[in-house]
């Protein structure tokens, strides 16, 4: 069992992963020593650990656990040669003898076959995984609120933990993104009753495939939707409909489910639920509906219970986003008018529909979107935000699920809501086994049969160069993928410029 009072030294392999650098910098806050390692390390996340005063190592290898030793030699033993005159050379074999960090945390990320990993089997060292550590060193104790879904959940938690924060209650969470108003993605205040978490479905480590959000001792859980997704992991939908079964089953009797009445999946996995449920959502069958529904070009309004809200995210999926978010507070004793002061005040999450930049007339926004439901309601949402306006679709094939053929024909049919389409090289595609692909080529095929201009380029150079010649002012240019695109924001802002 994980005791936190028996650690005093952690080290992290996954490191610059965001939620490892955040866990690491708040477990470095607490006085535990940190170190880490990773494959590469550079910033913004280098620059965010060295700040922290936490040593990262690169690339992986055994002997990066040798070196945290000998530093940790050191260490102790001028802390014993400071407070003791005894003899050096027998303090020095005391201390080398229990030098080894007291837990090593593997992110998600690492494989059987990584030279660390594979010295902490080898060497029978205490490790966990990231999930197992949030719930022993930050949420047990406290009030856990779970947010959950295929879409969605970085929104919401984001405003649920903005909600809180701004109420006085001064929420832990752990958000897979930045809130521009939290200005990160992880906190933990001591005396803190509450912890959000963003509930990933995904699996937990590779001695763990359980998914993350089953460690994280859940009282309150939002299930926003249940769609297929993750094909590196899940056969089907019904084992990502059991692992969220699962996960109800951990709500205790004095707990709630908050569920998204409008989806079938997500009625089909809270039928027979141990616990309280609550459905929210749109349609008349709800606990909580929202009616009265205004889609405007800054915000979103809509009523429940006795009182409008709004909130400045666009689309319909935002509204139910919102909704989610004022259940859950009104559950936990915020009033309506806590809730709307919060919302008023929400400046949204890096990522997500944010604008890059504008250059000779011309809008960059880029988007975390890789699904192509979440593409869909984007380009919606950014038809209401931007009326009038030639709008261009660019995509990346990088997630695990896109650059297999699973989605080949809704993403054709979410990009095609776009005015013009750019794909790009799908990511590691030969990691993929080669009947699951996806297909570029039919993919832009099936977009320009649909009347939209469509193109298969390399990489964002070769998209940059091709797309600057046919924009004109006004346009609005919306990057989709859940990885850097070659940095293809900055570039096309840059080209712009020179045009």
């Amino acid at each position: 069992m994980l005791l936190p009072g028996q650690i005093r030294h952690v080290h992290f392999l996954g490191v610059c992963g965001t939620a490892m650098a955040a866990v690491a910098a708040l477990l470095k806050q607490r006085g535990l020593r940190v170190t880490g390692s990773d494959d590469n390390v550079y910033p913004p996340m280098s620059t965010f650990l060295a700040e922290q005063g936490i040593t990262a190592m690169a690339p992986y290898a055994a002997a990066n656990l040798d070196a945290v030793a000998q530093d940790a030699v050191v260490a102790e033993t001028d802390l014993e040669v400071r407070s003791t005159s005894a003899c050096v050379s027998e303090t020095v074999e005391r201390t080398s003898k229990s030098v080894q960090p007291d837990l090593v945390v593997i992110g998600n990320v690492i494989s059987r076959g990584n030279p660390e990993a594979e010295a902490v089997l080898e060497r029978k060292l205490r490790y966990a995984s990231l999930p197992e550590v949030l719930r022993e060193f930050l949420i047990r104790g406290k009030t856990s609120i779970v947010v959950t879904g295929t879409h969605g959940k970085t929104t919401t938690t984001s405003l649920l933990a903005w909600t809180f924060q701004h109420a006085g209650r001064s929420p832990g969470y752990l958000i897979g993104g930045i809130p521009l108003n939290l200005g990160q993605g992880c906190a933990c205040p001591a005396d803190s009753r509450w912890f959000i978490s963003e509930g990933d479905e995904y699996d937990t480590a590779f001695f763990d495939k359980r998914s993350k959000f089953i460690h994280y001792l859940p009282d309150t859980v939002i299930i926003n939707n249940i769609e297929f997704d993750h094909a590196d992991i899940f056969p089907g939908i019904a084992d990502i409909e059991l692992t969220f079964r699962r996960l109800i089953n951990l709500v205790p009797r004095n707990g709630l489910v908050l569920a998204n009445g409008d989806d079938p999946n997500v009625r089909e996995v809270i039928a027979n639920a141990p616990c309280p449920v609550k459905t929210f959502g749109l349609g008349p069958d709800n606990d909580l509906r929202a009616t009265d529904i205004v889609l405007a070009p800054d915000r979103s309004s809509f009523h429940v219970s006795r009182f409008t809200f709004h909130v400045p995210l666009l689309g319909q999926h935002n509204v139910r986003n919102a909704l989610a978010v004022a259940a859950a507070s009104l559950h936990h004793g915020l009033s309506a008018e806590q809730i709307q002061a919060a919302f008023s005040e929400f400046r949204g999450i890096k990522r997500r529909q944010e604008i890059r930049g504008e250059a000779a007339g011309i809008t960059v926004v880029d988007d975390f979107g890789h699904h192509p439901t979440a593409i869909r309601e984007t380009i919606r949402a950014f038809r209401l935000r931007f009326p009038g306006r030639r709008l261009w679709a660019v995509f990346e094939p990088r997630s695990n699920t896109t650059r297999r053929c699973v989605f080949q024909k809704e993403l054709a049919e979410s990009l095609a809501e776009a005015d013009g389409v750019f794909v790009s090289q799908v990511a590691r595609l030969e990691q993929v086994p080669e009947h699951e692909r996806l297909s570029p080529d039919k993919l832009v095929a099936d977009i320009a049969a649909r009347g939209r201009p469509a193109h298969y380029l390399k990489d964002a150079d070769a998209i940059v160069a091709a797309i600057v010649p046919q924009l004109r002012p006004r346009d609005v240019v919306a990057v989709f993928s859940n990885g850097s695109f070659g940095g293809i924001h900055g570039k096309l802002l840059s080209a712009l410029k020179a045009k």
